[in-house]
């Protein structure tokens, strides 16, 4: 069975967002691969340093995931912080890359140029080389990413086959896996959705918040009156309908409506509410089970973490010998 390493970082409470990027195709990815998810605490630390809510944040992480279906008997959460091996085998790594490659790398350039960060830490630069030691520490030979995340991927690709070729032939190398859905738009119309950007309906948020929410969505701008013929393609409120509603017969009757000046965004928006309460009920009311349960998100991460830090062990051993090193 061929084996997967994929992962978050534990910034918030995940969203409709990480849900139509990631989480469903993971509920799809546990029955058929052997799936680690890395809780990537110190990829976090890249652009915050800020540890306040780090437990938080992890258990959040964590207990989204489990409302959503992802099954921890079928695949293995595990904690970046908490397997050692994974750093020592980055610095390894960081000897058979260069800072420049480092620095060509599309993803790295566009976080610079958001979040504005003129001076970056050496741990923001070489962020792909840890990340290429999280792939390769359990030796895995597919990584789910976005289209824009390939180039980390690539890098995983490039460190495996410098080491394979200097070395000894140890490592798979792994191929990027992307995902058929794409991003989620975020409510603002604007961007995809994020925390940062504040325009995000949470897996966690309650039916009033998600009705708040979506009466505020981004419709179409040109429309002044409900009468006025509305622009269905790219419209934020129809894609989520795309995603959510279960029935498809009311989605085309909205659309064509819409499209004539036959219904308003009051309405649309209505259903739309209903359809994503529909869907977020289950999640929420799974969450507030396992939320009752003392100690099972630790119980969870601790023997994750130990089955994915045997790995890495057994992955640094062969390393060490192939280098002859201590």
């Amino acid at each position: 069975m061929k084996r997967i390493l994929t992962g978050d970082r534990p910034t918030g409470k995940l969203h409709l967002g990480h849900y139509v990027g990631s989480l469903k195709n993971r509920l799809e990815l546990q029955d058929e691969y052997e799936v680690f998810l890395l809780v990537a605490d110190l990829h976090a630390l890249t652009t915050n340093q800020d540890t306040s809510k780090i437990k938080e944040n992890i258990k959040d992480l964590i207990l989204d995931q489990l409302s959503v279906g992802i099954d921890p008997r079928k695949v293995t959460f595990c904690l970046q912080s908490a397997i050692p091996e994974d750093s020592e085998l980055a610095t390894i790594f960081s000897m058979l890359v260069t800072k420049a490659r480092l620095e060509r790398i599309p993803t790295l350039k566009e976080m610079l140029t958001d979040l504005k960060i003129e001076n970056p830490t050496i741990g923001l630069i070489s962020y792909p080389v840890l990340m290429t030691a999280d792939i390769l520490m359990v030796r895995a030979n597919l990584v789910p990413v976005g289209k824009d995340q390939t180039s980390h991927v690539e890098i995983a690709r490039e460190i495996a086959e410098k080491f394979n070729s200097t070395y000894s032939d140890i490592f798979p190398l792994p191929e990027a896996l992307i995902p058929e859905q794409g991003t989620l738009t975020g409510i603002d119309g604007k961007a995809k959705m994020s925390k940062s950007l504040d325009n995000a309906i949470y897996l966690s948020d309650s039916a009033q918040e998600v009705k708040r929410k979506v009466s505020s969505m981004y419709t179409d701008p040109t429309r002044i009156h409900p009468t006025d013929p509305g622009k269905v393609e790219g419209n934020p409120v129809f894609l989520y309908h795309d995603a959510f509603n279960s029935n498809k017969t009311e989605v085309e009757d909205l659309k064509k409506r819409y499209a004539e000046g036959k219904v308003g965004d009051v309405e649309v928006k209505e259903k739309l509410t209903v359809a994503l309460n529909k869907f977020l009920d289950p999640i929420r009311d799974r969450r507030v089970e396992f939320e009752k349960e003392e100690g099972l998100v630790d119980r969870i991460l601790s023997e994750g973490t130990e089955k994915a830090r045997t790995e890495a062990i057994m992955t640094l051993k062969l390393v060490k010998e192939a280098m002859n090193l201590a």
